[in-house]
């Protein structure tokens, strides 16, 4: 097997995306039920706008004044953003040097349209760099 060299060789495909006027409810059983710590947030019309991540649900859980309205947040009012997206394209190099610059452990990736098509975690890249 070669070593990817793209972030579109390495990504997971077709993520699992979550719109912003989604329940913090909804957000939590999704990361729960995937086994997985973020998601993209998008638009009504699927562009990607932010993310949420399980830090993020733990923030939010945290702060006292969030916690008194916890059952009527949106996932738009406690997501990271702007989203961090990088191109398919892009090198592995650029979307690790990226994720360290922002200290964040994953990206968006992208179409042309904002659309996503992907996410690129740590963990990806270091399962690249074994292979």
């Amino acid at each position: 097997m070669t070593q990817a060299r793209t972030v579109g060789e390495a990504m997971t495909p077709d993520p699992i995306s979550i719109l912003e006027t989604a329940s913090l409810a909804e957000a939590a059983k999704i990361l729960d039920a995937r086994k997985i710590t973020g998601l993209p947030v998008v638009s009504d019309d699927g562009c990607v706008v932010g993310v949420l991540s399980q830090t993020d649900l733990v923030r939010a859980r945290a702060n006292s004044h969030l916690v008194s309205t916890w059952p009527g947040l949106s996932v738009g009012q406690i997501m990271t953003k702007p989203a961090l997206t990088i191109a398919s394209s892009a090198s592995l190099e650029e979307a690790a040097r990226l994720m360290e610059e922002r200290r964040v452990h994953r990206l968006v990736v992208c179409d042309e349209a904002a659309t996503p098509i992907g996410i690129i975690s740590t963990s990806d890249l270091v399962r690249s760099w074994l292979r």
